[in-house]
């Protein structure tokens, strides 16, 4: 067999393959896991991964894969003793190009000023709409690239980013063409999703930006590629669920994915309606109420979950990931990275918010972060789990078992991160600097 990386000697490689044997050659499983498999994290203890042309090619005990691999001084051979090593993180859902930062809002919060005070003091989102029309799209980028670099090196090699902080079509356009150029020039896959439907811009009424959206922005942006899915703040003073339908069913139509930020708030019905227009995801879900639940998991739609953002805004309500569990439901944690409500980049960390405050187990909170986050981004046939015929994005810790990642809160453990085959950051090396 032949390989140009091969990791050997894993105190614990983790697969999050369906089974924690060696995964045969074939088509890998493009299921999300759920129910009793959202912890099946595929452990084998000694592990060796082998990869060629940025694609995995054998999987098992280090002696085995050893004894297959062709003798060839060219290949790249890494010691993973005393080291678990794992797919590559999928940020499922960020808002990672925008202008401007919100700390003095962030302020008057701890003191307790409400949300509408914060907007009469210029805060808010329509402070960063504000800031992201000022922005150059230089400076998004090299905002968006310094973001994406501190993700990767925590692990992260897959990112979904939405757009919405523009409310018209050329900021949109700014933020997704921003987002294009960061994935072509960064290692780090950036998958990207049109949000146009973040607010209403304060200078109109919601029914006339919901049929410009559908009917102007929406085709603009599905016919010049600049987005894989849309996305709906569908909750009480924003969007309707009537508006998200409309807006949703516009997008599938000109080919766009439909994602859904619901129920966050209050119970406005969103998870059954993630449900009914056939949904990737469906974020937030504090208030989710058991019938749309089980309508997801007969639907196969992910759970997004957020605990950053609870966390960040010091509510105490968590979304009931026991219950999605329970009911069958495939869950999956991000870290919802922007300026107003998590401003965080790191997975780490919110995998240990998923096991303290949201009580998935550790093994359930790295199913989340990979195999399931894969699937809520549509990339679950490519990347999230190491099996035969995957891409090659895999993380090395600095860790003897995988709890310690989740129990080490706040504490980045990563020692090398490789993409498509190819080492992209390593523990103390530099960078290379890019520019748009």
């Amino acid at each position: 067999m032949r390989a140009d990386l091969i990791i050997v000697h894993a105190e614990q490689l983790l697969t999050m393959a369906p089974s924690g044997d060696a995964p045969s050659a074939g088509s890998p499983a493009s299921i999300p896991f759920a129910g009793m498999d959202q912890g099946r994290i595929g452990l084998i203890e000694g592990g060796a991964i082998a990869c060629l042309d940025g694609t995995i090619v054998a999987i098992g005990p280090t002696e085995d894969i050893m004894a297959r691999v062709q003798e060839d001084p060219d290949i790249t051979t890494i010691d993973a003793r005393g080291k678990i090593v794992t797919p590559g993180l999928v940020d499922a859902h960020t808002h990672l190009v925008f202008g401007g930062t919100r700390e003095r809002e962030f302020e008057l919060r701890a003191r307790g000023a409400t949300y509408a005070e914060i907007m009469a003091a210029g805060g808010g989102i329509h402070s960063t709409v504000r800031a992201t029309r000022e922005a150059s799209r230089t400076e998004l980028f090299e905002l968006a690239h310094a973001r994406v670099q501190t993700m990767l090196e925590l692990g992260t090699t897959t990112v979904e980013a939405k757009s919405g902080y523009g409310l018209d079509l050329d900021t949109e356009v700014k933020q997704l063409e921003v987002l294009m150029e960061l994935s072509r020039r960064h290692p780090v896959d950036i998958v990207p999703t049109f949000m146009g439907a973040h607010a209403v811009p304060r200078d109109q009424d919601p029914e006339t930006f919901v049929t410009w959206l559908v009917g102007d922005a929406i085709p603009k942006i599905a016919i010049r590629g600049l987005a894989r899915f849309c996305d709906v703040f569908c909750e009480k003073g924003v969007f309707t669920p009537e508006q998200t339908e409309r807006i949703l069913k516009a997008a599938q139509a000109n080919g766009l994915g439909a994602k859904l930020h619901a129920d966050e708030l209050c119970d406005t019905g969103g998870a059954a309606l993630a449900a009914k227009l056939g949904a990737v995801s469906a974020d937030h879900l504090h208030h989710a109420n058991p019938e749309g639940l089980a309508a997801m998991a007969q639907a196969g739609t992910v759970a997004v979950l957020l605990p950053g953002t609870a966390v960040f805004l010091g509510m105490t309500e968590h979304a009931p990931a026991r219950k999605m569990v329970e009911l069958g439901v495939p869950v999956a944690v991000a870290t919802d990275f922007n300026p107003g409500s998590c401003f965080s980049e790191s997975l780490p960390l919110m995998m240990s918010l998923a096991v303290t405050q949201l009580k998935l187990t550790p093994q359930e909170a790295w199913v989340a972060v990979t195999r399931n986050a894969a699937h809520a981004v549509g990339r679950g046939h490519r990347v999230g789990s190491l099996e035969v015929g995957k891409q090659a994005d895999l993380v090395l810790w600095n860790a003897p078992d995988y709890r310690m990642v989740p129990y080490r809160m706040g504490i980045n453990l990563v020692d090398t991160v490789v993409k498509l085959g190819r080492i992209v950051h390593r523990r103390g090396a530099q960078p290379e600097a890019l520019r748009i």
